[in-house]
């Protein structure tokens, strides 16, 4: 069994970041001793937590979630001593945090709550940043430990402050990939090249270094883990579940949260959490502006819809023969107040009639039965449910106008604005 000594740095969790922090340790001289439930070949692997903590007085401790540091924070608990300073890396609620802390200080150990942020790569390069919460005589004691996988140490407070900081800090985070997503998915729709965007976000106000790593995976389809959507997916259930505490709602929260759990329902949580992209583009990518099909181009109702001709009905309007001469001549003609109310012409005679109508008050008792029957489709609105519900959950009837007058206004070109300038004359 080595000698144990001041530089002897136990790391607990050999995930994404534990693994790379373990090397930066060895790189700057620390002697390294690890463990991690599932045995990995690597030096210095030993058969316990607890054996880690007979070897170590400095214990780094990543990993995934509340439970997993409860259970570390037990296995340890026997073995350590005053001599220990034991930094918890991982993202849970901050009670977990605090309760962690009571199991380790029972023993005269101090305990320092030090998530960080960054992801593979900022691992790989000694570039984290530890938010540390926690007595600052031990902060002092473990800095050169947190220096050499850090590029920053930003000290906040007390035990579980620090973990608050994180799970607000990765809030942002996952709306602002949510919201990248979602300006992707309407760049491509417009039919213009994701480069041109990710181009204008360089020095837009709104870039950072997330989007500048995240954006081009979603371009290219690579969700490779540097931050897993099972790992956002839980920081954003402590954040939903604190603003539940304090009464409040957090809407982009909320939207980023549906999108990773819908990537966990489909398998995808051992991928990056950029992943979210697949809500808008399922295949994964890569974005290909030619692969923009004619259907997907954004239309303007009245404008791109393609007139379909209806079917005459027994009571469509005829022209008169005046109105067929000035029509033929390719002049525009107003319908007269009868056409307009569902006149029908009288073939023997040439002259136009108004056609018959059934009572107003008969056509909305009709249309009222018919919001009122229960739907028996599936998907479809039940009793009281039915589309055009108003506000004040009343049944929305069909409009008393007379079927022909309403086949009149559909045959009429609707224009931008859905028919909404015509001229509607009353009968």
């Amino acid at each position: 069994m080595s000698i144990r000594t001041r530089k002897n740095v136990g790391v607990i969790g050999l995930g994404i970041i534990g693994s790379r922090v373990a090397d930066n340790l060895r790189q700057n001289g620390f002697h390294v001793f690890v463990w991690n439930r599932t045995p990995r070949p690597v030096p210095n692997f030993v058969g316990s937590p607890a054996e880690v903590a007979e070897l170590c007085d400095f214990i780094q401790i990543f990993v995934s979630d509340d439970e997993a540091l409860l259970q570390m924070a037990q296995r340890i608990a026997r073995d350590v001593t005053p001599n220990h300073v034991v930094m918890a890396h991982c993202t849970v609620s901050p009670d977990t945090m605090r309760a962690a802390a009571e199991i380790v200080e029972k023993r005269g150990a101090r305990f320092l709550d030090a998530p960080f942020t960054g992801s593979k790569t900022a691992a790989e390069n000694g570039q984290l940043v530890y938010y540390v919460g926690g007595d600052e005589a031990a902060l002092r004691l473990v800095r050169p430990v947190l220096e050499a996988s850090s590029k920053e140490i930003l000290e906040i407070g007390k035990v579980g402050d620090a973990t608050t900081i994180k799970v607000a800090t990765n809030m942002v985070t996952a709306a602002s990939v949510q919201a990248a997503a979602e300006a992707l998915a309407l760049i491509h729709k417009s039919g213009l090249p994701a480069e041109k965007f990710t181009a204008a976000m360089r020095n837009n106000g709104s870039n950072s270094s997330t989007l500048d790593m995240k954006l081009p995976m979603m371009i290219e389809g690579n969700f490779d883990a540097h931050f897993s959507v099972k790992h956002m997916l839980k920081d954003v259930v402590i954040a939903t579940r604190l603003a539940r505490g304090f009464g409040i709602e957090f809407g982009a929260t909320d939207a980023s949260r549906h999108g990773l759990t819908e990537e966990m329902r489909q398998g995808r949580g051992d991928d990056d959490y950029s992943s979210l992209f697949r809500q808008y583009f399922p295949s994964g990518g890569p974005l290909n502006r030619d692969e923009i099909a004619k259907d997907d181009q954004p239309r303007l109702t009245g404008i791109d819809e393609e007139k379909v001709p209806e079917p005459v009905s027994e009571n469509a309007v005829v022209e008169s023969s005046a109105e067929s001469a000035l029509n033929a001549a390719g002049e525009q003609t107003e319908p007269s107040p009868e056409v307009q109310t569902g006149a029908a012409a009288d073939p023997s005679s040439g002259e136009m009639e108004v056609a018959a109508r059934s009572k107003p008050e008969d056509e909305h008792d009709a249309a009222k039965s018919a919001v009122m029957v229960e739907a028996t489709d599936e998907g479809a609105p039940a009793l009281g449910q039915s589309a055009g519900m108003s506000d004040t959950n009343e049944p929305a009837f069909a409009s008393s106008a007379p079927s022909s007058a309403k086949e009149e206004a559909s045959d009429s070109p609707r224009g931008l604005w859905g028919g909404f300038w015509k001229r509607r004359i009353d009968s």
